[in-house]
């Protein structure tokens, strides 16, 4: 089984994909990891795209099983084929942003108020994902990751709302099941 996990920062990819990962017993791997270079200032040096991808991609071979939690909308479109579930999670604007401003506060502190260059990139980031909903914004967005799913050959479920993990989990291996 091989399942994708997507939607906007702070919707609860990561956490579904690592508890899915924790339930079925296979790996768990985050876009971010390969998307982003480790930096002294964390998440801002973009890793080369081809490079990215290949890396992923090796990881990925490595198991006949796996989730891929993040977007993947634009590293090219082999990535459509390569897997057998997608899940898209949708959680209205006010309740991600609450999420993503806790989660910059758990790991960054008084560092995004304090520090000039880490509250810079705090606000940067929360002005980007603010703009998700936004069809005409040119970073990613609703519409964006809508197209990614219409072109992907495999089973989507689409879960929206702000449901629990444990809701997220049974509708997701009640469909692994099946397939």
């Amino acid at each position: 089984m091989k399942i994708h996990i997507l939607g906007a920062s702070c919707a609860g990819s990561t956490t579904l994909g690592e508890t899915l990962s924790a339930r079925l017993n296979i790996p768990y791997f985050d876009t971010d990891s390969f998307f982003w270079e480790k930096s002294a200032v964390p998440y801002t040096v973009k890793r080369e795209a081809q490079l990215r991808s290949r890396l992923l991609k090796d990881e990925l071979r490595k198991s006949e099983n796996y989730i891929v939690g993040g977007s993947l909308v634009s590293w090219g479109e082999e990535w459509k084929q390569m897997f057998d579930l997608a899940v898209f999670l949708y959680l209205p604007k006010e309740i991600r942003m609450e999420r993503l401003v806790q989660r910059e506060i758990e790991r960054y502190g008084n560092q995004i108020y304090d520090d000039a260059q880490r509250h810079k990139l705090f606000l940067e980031f929360i002005d980007w994902a603010s703009k998700y909903d936004d069809r005409s914004f040119t970073g990613r967005n609703i519409g964006i990751h809508e197209r990614w799913l219409e072109g992907l050959n495999c089973p989507v479920i689409k879960i929206v709302g702000d449901t629990t993990v444990s809701e997220r989990l049974k509708r997701i291996v009640e469909v692994v099941d099946r397939i």
